[in-house]
């Protein structure tokens, strides 16, 4: 910390001691990081005189609990949350912009800040990133694929001569955040995004001729029989525990099920398509302020100071996971393959779009992407009546 701010600090402690003692931070997350930041937080109440409250919420009632206590002056403080849910959160006036000293945002993920920028301003403190990989058991792969032409050989080699074996198997069934490296291989994508103008929602890019192109890849694997219809998360997962498929294209939030079923198993980031590099989806973790907090100096002393520090940072990599987006946390895991593995697929990717026009998007992909695999539809026909649907929920 700087010393003028660290002086300032101390001064407001000193001046307002017994105001600080009545006060109250309060802090929402979820059940995975809550340890981590209840220890960060109880540390940060004991230098500052103060009590923090750490409130297990959650994940996905976060933003409409938020919603809901905000305009009643309630709520937390300090929300944890993901960075797609940045422009929403922004644009319904329920967070503030924060800004980072430049040695703090030097030493960030420059994808996880980017994710949490929307409308030219930073909202939220990243803590981690996370995005798609290949895991393979090494016991059926010998050799890590380096381009899809390998997944492709190294998935014949499986099916062949066994009904109920695959060489890679993904949540196909309707998932468009699993699917997007096929969209973006060769140039789809969602919105377009404009440097320093963010995403444009007028701009959809899923059935363009590399959306096309890369989705036709994937319907080839359904037409050949290497890739099962209608595979949801949950049994695409079990194949590849079970032993019945050797590679498996998810987020490091599988690894610990991985680990506990005994596979010994290495990562890679996606393989080129034809010599083209898919761009997966990069999801940033990170610690949003309330706009109605009565305590941002507080707030922001505790993302800056306490969270923003290696040990805290590993610690809440520890409960997922998730490579840290604070990079000397990250360097301190340089021995760990599966960590960087994932950290490499992160930089390739690119952030998941955070404008509340996203939210029309997931049912209307879903459902066409349903339909490539159930192999009722083609891949442009099928982005093609994907992009009217959006743009009919969209009002244009």
């Amino acid at each position: 910390m700087k010393r003028t701010g660290l002086l300032l600090v101390m001064t407001f402690a000193l001046i307002a001691t017994p105001l600080l003692a009545q006060t109250t931070l309060t802090i929402w997350t979820d059940n995975l990081r809550y340890q981590p930041i209840n220890d960060a937080a109880q540390s940060f109440a004991d230098e500052y005189g103060i009590q923090v409250d750490v409130v297990e919420v959650a994940f996905n009632d976060m933003r409409q609990r938020m919603a809901n206590a905000a305009p009643a002056g309630e709520g937390p403080d300090i929300l944890v949350g993901a960075h797609d849910w940045t422009g929403e959160l922004a644009q319904n006036g329920l967070i503030q912009a924060i800004s980072l000293r430049d040695d703090l945002a030097n030493s960030l993920a420059d994808v996880a800040l980017e994710g949490f920028t929307y409308d030219g301003e930073l909202w939220a403190l990243p803590y981690a990133i996370e995005s798609i990989a290949i895991i393979y058991n090494r016991d059926m792969v010998s050799d890590p694929p380096e381009t899809w032409d390998d997944v492709m050989e190294i998935s014949r080699s499986q099916v062949e001569g066994n009904d109920d074996r695959y060489g890679f198997v993904y949540p196909g069934a309707g998932d468009t955040y699993h699917t997007f490296p096929f969209i973006s291989a060769f140039g789809g994508y969602i919105f377009a995004y404009e440097e320093g103008e963010g995403f444009n929602p007028d701009d959809i890019g899923l059935a363009t001729d590399g959306a096309v192109r890369g989705l036709t890849i994937l319907d080839q694997m359904y037409e050949e029989g290497l890739l099962p219809q209608g595979l949801d998360y949950t049994t695409a997962e079990s194949l590849f525990l079970g032993g019945e498929a050797a590679m498996f294209m998810t987020g490091p939030w599988a690894i610990s099920g991985v680990r506990e079923a005994g596979i010994d198993f290495g990562v890679v980031p996606i393989p080129t398509m034809d010599g083209s590099t898919p761009q997966p989806f990069v999801g940033a973790q990170g610690f949003f302020v309330s706009a109605i907090t009565q305590n941002r100096v507080l707030a922001n002393e505790f993302l800056k100071q306490t969270v923003a520090s290696r040990d805290v940072m590993l610690g809440i990599y520890e409960q997922g996971n998730r490579p840290p987006a604070y990079l000397p946390a990250l360097d301190a895991l340089a021995d760990d393959e599966v960590v960087q593995a994932f950290a490499d697929a992160a930089r390739a990717g690119i952030p998941m779009p955070n404008i509340p026009e996203m939210g029309s998007v997931w049912d209307q992909t879903n459902s066409k992407l349903q339909l490539i695999a159930q192999q009722e539809q083609e891949p442009r026909a099928a982005m093609e009546d994907a992009v009217e649907g959006i743009r009919q929920a969209l009002g244009n």
